[in-house]
């Protein structure tokens, strides 16, 4: 006998051997029609299309810029290479996670303290 999982009321059922065997909610392969292309017009890369929009819209490259000052050896950490404002978000992050690392602290050691019974 072969059993197979009923999805509505989910337990095993006796089943035939090809039911066993297929799996749920697949149907046998058939030749599906490929579906119409929705865009099917000419194209061409962007360095042919040449209009001052595009051109516009791409500006400058600034990854060598950005490279050299992430790479340059200064002894700084990478997260803190970007000037006055990393230092800021840096100091921000540190002053919040310690903050509430004491305030964590604190909450516990008044948890542990008993009650006063009136």
């Amino acid at each position: 006998m072969y059993y197979k999982f009923d999805g509505f009321t989910q337990r095993l059922a006796g089943s035939t051997a090809r039911a066993a065997y297929v799996p749920q909610g697949l149907n046998a392969a058939t030749p599906v029609d490929p579906a119409p292309l929705i865009f099917a017009g000419p194209t061409r890369p962007a360095a042919e299309h040449g209009s001052r929009v595009e051109q516009a819209f791409l500006g400058r490259n600034k990854v060598p810029e950005l490279q050299k000052l992430f790479q340059r050896l200064d002894g700084l950490p990478v997260h803190l290479k970007g000037g006055y404002p990393d230092k800021l978000l840096y100091r921000i992050t540190m002053t919040l996670a310690i903050g509430g690392a004491i305030y964590s602290l604190v909450a516990l050691y008044l948890a542990a303290q008993p009650q006063n019974k009136k």
